[in-house]
């Protein structure tokens, strides 16, 4: 069975981020994939220390709830990073998250011991979900490369945004039911098409 982990960066409880995220996992789940949602506000970890001790070994010294996270991230189908803007960008639990996939970087560059090959990168997705605040054409833009970092080194191909700008100008998701029901749909689509990968 198709595996999703969503990664949910959002310090808010049932916010906008949340909402659509759960629309989006529940139209996955509709087309027949198993989701897991971990919210990293409710873990315990350190930031990533820059102590390069991972280029040595590619194993990361720092052991906090982020080990087992990772753990699941490298065992999943489909990855979710589910972020609001932020000051233009993810949050700091998601950047915090991200910084310490760095041991990731150090095993595919440095020790080497990380490989993946076309068929591994066409059967693992990667996902980025967000909104924002404001409707700005540009509102997603640093973003994106914060967030492929992460899915280059962990070996997903990041070929899905599933963004919603302009929260502020609609009032919030509860006064934009299309963006939960857009999100579902995405959310199906992505998933059927992993599960029809022959």
């Amino acid at each position: 069975m198709t595996h999703i982990l969503a990664l949910n960066g959002s310090p808010r409880r049932n916010g906008n981020t949340e909402t659509v995220l759960n629309a989006f996992l529940d139209g996955a789940k509709e087309a027949g994939a198993s989701v897991e949602t971990i919210r990293l506000s409710a873990l315990s970890f350190k930031n990533c220390l820059g102590c390069n001790a991972c280029h040595k070994k590619g194993v990361c010294i720092l052991k906090d709830d982020l080990t087992e996270v990772f753990e699941k991230v490298m065992a999943c189908d489909i990855l979710v990073l589910a972020s609001p803007i932020y000051s233009m960008t993810v949050t700091a639990e998601m950047k915090g998250f991200i910084d310490r996939g760095q041991f990731l970087w150090a095993q595919k560059f440095k020790t080497q011991t990380l490989v993946f090959d076309e068929k591994h990168l066409e059967t693992h997705i990667g996902v980025f979900l967000s909104t924002s605040g404001q409707a700005l054409p540009v509102m997603f833009d640093a973003a994106f490369p914060v967030v492929r970092a992460l899915f280059n080194d962990a070996g997903f191909s990041y070929t899905e945004n599933v963004l919603f700008a302009g929260m502020d100008v609609h009032g919030g998701v509860k006064s934009w039911p299309e963006s939960v029901d857009e999100a579902f749909t995405r959310g199906k689509e992505i998933a059927q098409r992993l599960i029809n990968e022959p």
